[in-house]
């Protein structure tokens, strides 16, 4: 019987220690640190070995396979033991690859990756297809493989994970949206390592496949010169897009689309890369149309909270680098009190200055240090101001905004210093929203 460690007790060290033995393995799941008690409970209903606090070597060294969450960078003292030994390495999508053959469009991207993968789920399901969605959102891969019969799957994917593909993960569709300065740290700093993890969502990919890519990403383009493609490439762009209608050409044949779910030039690409997805699995024009009537954003992204004294208040706390938030920016037409903030990642904002002098009027700092946004921003914004409170930021930014005006909360940053991740920072700001509704 082989031996796999698995390491990391998330969802997916979780689901792929469940898949593991359900296939004969014999298991044992390692976590440096505490497990929550969820997974506990479910490794222990399948007699499934485990440790917390800890990585015992020579119980991880024995094994004849490693499976690692995306989180454990290479660096780590146990992954180069592991390497040095001359284990095989695999992220859970690769893992769980080996036992499917379902269909597989993957997404990846720096930013817009969930919005379009729930549209492309979303897209197929309306349309009678049997599918699942897994990966960064979603269930563990591994977990719905072993548990479900899904003919396809939506993949949202992050580097972290496509660094440790091989030979099994073979997406039929896969895209690329787009490719900014984010998590430079696991790749030496180089944008050029960045981007060649992005593209491994193709090189397994067989003739008869789709890639789709952003024409506008300059990035994208150049690391295509540099790869040879196996499959058809298609491209979407910004410019087919115009707020009230979507042009999507694919195979030579011009698609329109209105009463769009949306808004933005981003999300016009979001929603073209999407549309393409869903035409090269055999659905109409016809079938997209009405299933985009019926589209619901995911939360804390370009999530509309509701209006008060006709300000339209707007949940983008998923926005953690700076490139997001020049999509969230460039959305509006209307004045945007800006609530930004948090734990900086290295941020260049000189990227956003043309915009955020067009079209903030004010900026309401949320974290507890606010000097790089000041010093970027101080000399185009007359009016900013801080606080580590989210309902003082929501009222704050109320009394900043005029009728017609957008508060924006999006903020370029972890949410660490303030907020268990950024999901409890919109959590908490949609209720400090709700809280001053007369």
């Amino acid at each position: 019987m082989k031996k796999i460690a698995i390491l990391g007790a998330g969802e997916s060290g979780t689901g792929a220690a469940l898949l593991a033995k359900a296939k004969g393995y014999q298991v044992f799941l390692s976590d440096k640190g505490m497990i929550a008690p969820k997974y506990k409970e479910v490794l222990n209903a399948h007699d499934i070995p485990f440790e917390e606090g800890q990585h015992t070597e020579a119980e991880i060294l024995s094994a004849d396979e490693v499976v690692k969450s995306p989180g454990i960078p290479d660096w780590v003292p146990m992954i180069k033991a592991i390497r040095e030994k001359g284990i095989p390495v695999s992220s859970e999508i690769e893992f769980a690859s080996r036992y499917t053959n379902a269909n597989l469009i993957a997404i990846t991207g720096t930013n817009g990756k969930t919005t379009t993968s729930l549209l492309t789920y979303h897209l197929l399901k309306e349309n009678g297809f049997n599918i699942g969605l897994a990966g960064n959102i979603g269930d563990s891969f591994a977990l719905s493989v072993l548990e479900k019969a899904f003919d396809w799957y939506v993949l949202e994917v992050s580097s972290f994970q496509l660094d440790d593909i091989h030979e099994h993960f073979s997406p039929s569709i896969a895209m690329v949206l787009n490719i900014t300065p984010d998590h430079l740290d696991r790749y030496d700093n180089s944008m050029e390592l960045y981007a060649k993890s992005k593209f491994r969502i193709a090189e397994n990919m067989e003739e008869n496949g789709l890639f789709i890519l952003n024409r506008e990403d300059e990035v994208s383009i150049e690391e295509l010169s540099e790869h040879e493609i196996r499959p058809s490439v298609a491209f979407f762009s910004a410019s087919n897009y115009d707020g009230d209608k979507l042009n999507v050409t694919f195979e030579s044949i011009t698609y329109t689309f209105d009463n769009l779910p949306l808004k933005g030039p981003h999300n016009g690409m979001n929603m073209s890369a999407a549309i393409m997805a869903a035409l090269k699995a055999g659905i109409s024009a016809e079938g997209i149309q009405q299933a985009l009537t019926t589209f619901k954003n995911t939360e804390h992204r370009m999530e509309e909270i509701t209006t008060i004294d006709e300000v339209l208040f707007v949940n983008d706390s998923k926005a953690t680098n700076v490139d997001a938030v020049r999509y969230a920016l460039d959305s509006f037409d209307q004045p945007i009190v800006w609530i930004a903030g948090g734990v900086d990642k290295g941020n260049e904002y000189d990227q956003i200055e043309s915009l955020v002098q067009k079209n903030v009027k004010a900026i309401v700092c949320l974290g507890k240090d606010n000097e790089k946004i000041k010093s970027a921003f101080n000399k185009i914004v007359k009016d900013i101001q801080e606080t580590e409170d989210v309902q003082e930021a929501a009222s704050i930014a109320l009394s900043k905004a005029s009728k017609g005006d957008v508060v924006l909360l999006s903020p370029a940053c972890a949410s660490f210093d303030l907020f268990k991740n950024y999901m409890d920072r919109g959590d908490q700001f949609r209720a400090a929203v709700l809280a001053l509704r007369p």
